[in-house]
């Protein structure tokens, strides 16, 4: 998509270099028009270094390109972050002094702001009728939030965060387009848990960031997806609290997953199994606690294998259906790493399968990740390494690719 991000005169500018980072790695071309007062906080080779394109201030600037209409024709979202209480009262009163006023007026497209600026002038009534203005004509507002502000206040004011930002343009950018992606998907996160008394568990560290990352990047480009939640803490859940192309569904055991996915990936097509399964149950589960005092220093469990969830996907699937696998591993180097992608890919007859590397202090619970994709020809299709966002974006490209 083709995104306009007007930056204006306040401190908050330099957060906008994230959201632009953002919106660029979602693959959008984005076109910076930052003001004169803009570039004293932030400079223009910043500008073009992240955005990838040449920025100017002016309407003298490439004019046989007509270069003040042509952005706005052009775009598909237009974002203002900072919106100054001036910027906000030039808006409201269809000036177009410079670049950035010029296309706002030449732009149909969706307009979507960030108010910045101290309290004292964010409750004024006239940027209190200006907003009401702005709204009215349909532009969307993100924030602004309570929170430090510059010398020492506090209060009503301040930017929203880029992620905060991003999400309501990616939302803007769906009503208007739909997303690239279509139909339902069903992505499991989090790690299954099998108790052994009422009070104690296996299990495994994974958190369900991943996971719940795949969900939201597949969400984003326009797929209804249901989450599938294996014990995954609601401070991660929170991220997709709200979203209208996200049903959580949460699960605890094996049993529940499995009954669940069975269910839900009937309807889906595209299954992605995020979830670390736990491997080993008990085959009956103690009514009351297992007491250490009864045990005489020692307990010895037996153990049986839990359901194939993944397989048992495979083999009842429906035609023109995709179904991702995930392996968690210890290979020690890249090349087992795919070596063991590759077995299990071919025991599970996924389509696609996504490994990473997981220990003491990789991959689960952590924020970064590195996963590496393969396909049924048992070729590397995907590699990332970064954060779960990152690593779920490259593994959704698959997907779709696909």
């Amino acid at each position: 998509m083709f995104v306009v991000v007007g930056v204006t005169g306040g401190i908050a500018a330099y957060k906008t270099v994230q959201l632009v980072r953002l919106l660029v790695k979602d693959g959008h071309e984005v076109h910076v028009i930052p003001t004169d007062d803009a570039l004293r906080f932030v400079g223009r080779p910043t500008w073009e270094a992240i955005s990838r394109h040449p920025v100017t201030t002016s309407v003298h600037d490439d004019v046989a390109q007509v270069r003040h209409v042509a952005l706005g024709q052009q775009a598909d979202l237009v974002i203002v972050a900072p919106a100054t209480a001036n910027t906000i009262a030039s808006m409201a009163a269809g000036l177009a002094g410079d670049l950035l006023g010029t296309t706002l007026l030449a732009t149909t497209a969706p307009v979507v702001i960030a108010p910045a600026m101290h309290t004292e002038m964010w409750q004024h009534p006239a940027t209190q009728a200006n907003i009401d203005t702005l709204t009215t004509r349909g532009v969307r507002m993100v924030g602004p939030v309570s929170g430090e502000l510059t010398g020492g206040d506090a209060g009503p004011g301040r930017m929203a965060e880029p992620e905060q930002i991003h999400e309501a343009a990616l939302r803007e950018l769906r009503e208007r387009t739909g997303g690239d992606l279509r139909g339902s998907w069903l992505v499991t996160a989090g790690g299954t848990r099998e108790p052994l008394d009422p009070v104690r568990f296996i299990g495994n560290r994974s958190s369900g960031r991943q996971g719940v990352e795949v969900a939201r990047a597949a969400a984003r480009r326009g797929a209804d997806v249901t989450l599938l939640a294996a014990n995954v803490s609601d401070a991660i859940l929170a991220s997709v609290a709200g979203d209208p192309r996200i049903r959580v569904v949460e699960v605890s055991t094996t049993d529940e997953l499995e009954r669940a996915a069975t269910e839900h990936a009937a309807e889906a097509d595209v299954v992605v199994m995020a979830a670390a399964v736990a491997d080993y149950r008990l085959p009956d589960v103690a009514d009351v606690k297992l007491r250490k005092e009864e045990r005489g220093g020692t307990l010895t469990l037996e153990l049986v294998e839990t359901p194939d969830i993944l397989a048992g996907l495979v083999a009842s699937r429906r035609a023109g259906q995709t179904i991702v696998g995930f392996a968690a591993e210890t290979p020690g180097d890249d090349a087992t790493l795919v070596e063991r992608a590759v077995a299990k890919r071919r025991r599970k007859g996924a389509d696609l399968l996504a490994a990473n590397e997981v220990g003491w202090g990789k991959g689960f619970d952590r924020d970064e990740n590195h996963l590496v994709v393969i396909d049924a020809s048992d070729a590397v299709v995907a590699e990332a390494e970064g954060s779960k966002r990152e690593t779920a974006d490259a593994l959704v490209d698959a997907i779709a690719r696909r």
